[in-house]
C-alpha cells in the first residue's frame, strides 16, 4: 500500500506523514527532502541555479522513482500536481490525499521558514491565494480523499485519514 500526501505548502503533509508512516508501520519520504539529497543542494539554491523548471524536472524524476517503491507515505511539494506525468503516477500507485488548507493558516505555518522560494515576495499572502487558485483544481481532481487540516491537531488528522482508509478496505 502506498499513501501520497498533496496539498498546498503548510497544509502539514510531512507532519502528518511522519505520523501516518508510523502508525501504518510504512515508510515515510518527502519528496522535497528526496530531491535535495540528490542534488546534493537545498530548494532555494535548486530554484536560484535551475529555475523552477529545473527543480520540476528534477521533481518529476523523483516522483516516478517513488511511485514505484511499495508500502510508503509520500509527503510530496505543493507543485507537484502540476505536472499530469505526477498525477498519473500518483494516482495510479496508491491512494492520493489532498491535505486542504487555508491562506491564512498556509502563512501562520509557513511565516519564518525561509526554505521555500515561492513565497520570497513582498506580498506572500498574494502568492499563496494565486498558487492555490492555480492548484486547487488540480489537487482536487487527482486525490482520492480531502481532508481539512486547518485548526486541526495533526494527531487528529491521522485518526481521520485512518478511518477513511479502512471505509476503502485498505486498513481494518
Amino acid at each position: 500500500m502506498n499513501i501520497f500526501l498533496i496539498g498546498p505548502m503548510g497544509a502539514g503533509k510531512s507532519t502528518i506523514g511522519r505520523l501516518l508512516s508510523h502508525e501504518l508501520n510504512l515508510e515515510f519520504i518527502d519528496s522535497d527532502r528526496e530531491i535535495e539529497a540528490r542534488a546534493g543542494a537545498n530548494i532555494p539554491w535548486i530554484f536560484d541555479v535551475e529555475g523552477e523548471s529545473g527543480f520540476r524536472e528534477r521533481e518529476e524524476s523523483v516522483i516516478r522513482d517513488l511511485c514505484e517503491r511499495d508500502n510508503i507515505v509520500l509527503a510530496t511539494g505543493g507543485g507537484a500536481v502540476l505536472r499530469e506525468a505526477n498525477r498519473a503516477a500518483l494516482q495510479s500507485h496508491g491512494v492520493v490525499i489532498y491535505l486542504h488548507t487555508t491562506v491564512e493558516q498556509q502563512l501562520e505555518r509557513t511565516a519564518r521558514d525561509k526554505n521555500r522560494p515561492l513565497l520570497q515576495t513582498e506580498n506572500p499572502a498574494e502568492t499563496l491565494k494565486q498558487l492555490l487558485r492555480q492548484r486547487d483544481p488540480l489537487y482536487r481532481q487527482t486525490c482520492d480523499i480531502t481532508l481539512h487540516t486547518d485548526r486541526r491537531h495533526p494527531k487528529a488528522v491521522v485518526s481521520e485519514i485512518y478511518r477513511q482508509l479502512a471505509k476503502l478496505g485498505l486498513v481494518k
